[in-house]
Parts: structure tokens; sequence; C-alpha cells
């Protein structure tokens, strides 16, 4: 048992020493006159193939960073000229008009206000039902290319894990074609890549969590501030004078049953 605990941390102390290894060979070079500061690029290049998937992350993450900031906007999801119009059409009783002014303008608030005024007909249970599935599926919606963030800040430090496995191979190769004192530039060059590649998988998760986060939170308020809105709307609807009225063009199939109008079909059996 004492001999497993000895041998566990031998893969993390000969990492130390290999870093070890290369920063008093990069001094040894320094002193010689031979050291040059590397440039953003020349990291880039250090951190080997794996950061061709991490560049791709990382301008994924950005992409979907400016679009959610875009999308989960209050002012996106609930225009105040559409808002305004909803409130005059409301205030004239005009529904019908209200109804085409949504689908002739679609948005998260036109499409919620819109499903409420097609179930006005069935009562304010079903108005709300229909309110809030709508509401549902807008978060839905909206919140589908968000999680893709996530997914961003989840997988990148995976895969600069890859490339530091991938280093710490070839740093182990380089030992072994004649030692550190003897390849001390490929060596170097493998060490770097070891620590190139797991900054480099930080770096993009760490804002991609931040921007999902902040986005989602941001999404939240603006669909609770919508829903009020909508429910302002709907608070003294006369849904007694709208009883078994159908608002828009959507067709019902459901009618009454064969055996109701006489076309000489049975009524099925009660159990």
């Amino acid at each position: 048992m004492k001999a497993n605990r000895l041998l566990r941390p031998a893969p993390l102390a000969t990492l130390f020493s290999l870093l070890a290894a290369s920063l008093a060979m990069a001094e040894g070079e320094a002193a010689a006159g031979g050291f040059s500061e590397k440039s953003l690029w020349d990291m880039i290049r250090l951190g080997g193939p794996i950061m061709v998937p991490l560049f791709l992350f990382s301008v994924a993450m950005v992409w979907l960073v400016i679009d959610g900031v875009q999308r989960s906007g209050q002012k996106r999801l609930m225009p105040e000229g559409e808002v305004e119009k909803l409130r005059n059409f409301f205030r004239a009783g005009d529904y019908v008009g209200a109804h085409q002014s949504c689908a002739d303008t679609p948005c998260a608030f036109n499409n919620v206000v819109r499903a409420g005024l097609v179930n006005v007909g069935d009562g304010k249970e079903a108005t709300e039902e229909a309110i809030l599935a709508e509401i549902s599926r807008e978060q839905q919606r909206q919140s589908t290319r968000l999680s893709y963030l996530s997914v961003i800040g989840v997988c990148t430090p995976m895969v600069g894990l890859i490339g530091t496995v991938f280093g710490m191979i070839g740093a182990f190769g380089e030992l072994g074609k004649g030692g550190a004192t003897q390849n001390t530039s490929g060596l170097s060059e493998k060490i770097g890549e070891v620590l190139v590649a797991t900054a480099s998988g930080l770096v993009i998760a760490v804002p991609a969590f931040m921007g999902f986060y902040f986005l989602r939170n941001r999404l939240q308020g603006a669909l609770h501030e919508l829903e009020n809105e909508v429910a302002n709307l709907f608070r003294k609807f006369p849904y007694h004078l709208a009883e078994g009225v159908h608002v828009g063009d959507q067709e019902l199939y459901a009618n009454a049953p064969a055996w109701v109008e006489g076309s000489g079909a049975e009524a099925p059996a009660q159990a």
C-alpha cells in the first residue's frame, strides 16, 4: 500500500522535473545571447495542432455571445412599438386587429399575445395555459443557442488536456532520443506545447461560462418582463363576452360527434 502511494505522484514529479529542466535551458540560452522573446503568434504555433480546434471553439464562442446579446435583449423580445400598438388594440376592443397585427409582425411578445387571443373563446384558464405554454416555447427557442456556450466551456479544457497529453508524450520521446542535455530545443518545444494547450483551453472556457450565465439571466429577466406585460393586457379581458368566439384563421378540426349529426353511426359503449 505504501509503495503504491509513493508511485502515484511519479508522473507529476516527472512533469515538474521537465519544467525545471526547460527553464534551466531557457536561462542558459538567454545567458548565451541566443534567447529571443516569443510573439503571440509564436506562442500559438507552439501549442501544436490542437490549437486548430481551440481556435474554432473561440470563434464560435465570440459569435454565440454576440448573437445571444442581440437575441436576449428586452427590446428584441418585446419592441416598444409593438407593445404600444397592442395596448391600443386592447383599449379599443379590437381583438381581431390585435391578432392580425401579431401575425404580421412576429416577435416573442406578439407570439405570446397571439397564442392567448386564439384561446379566449375557451375561457380564462385555457387562455392562461396557452400563454404560459407559448412563453415556455419562446424560452426554449432562445435558450437553445445559449446552451452551446456551456458546451464550449466544458469541452475546451478537455481539448486542451488532449494537447497536454500529446505534449507530454512528445517530451518523453525527446528525452528518449538523447536526454535533456543533448536535445534542449526539442524538449523545450514539447514542454511549451503542454503549457500553451492547457492555458488556451482555460482561456476559452472561462469567458464561455461567464457569457452563458450572463445571457441566461438576461433572457430570464426579459421573459419575466414579457410575461408581466402580457398579463396586464389580459387582466380585464371580457371572457364572458368572448365565450365560443374563435379569433384568428387557425382551423379547428374537432367537430360534434358523428352520432349526434344523425349519420347513422352508433355512440361508443360506456364502460
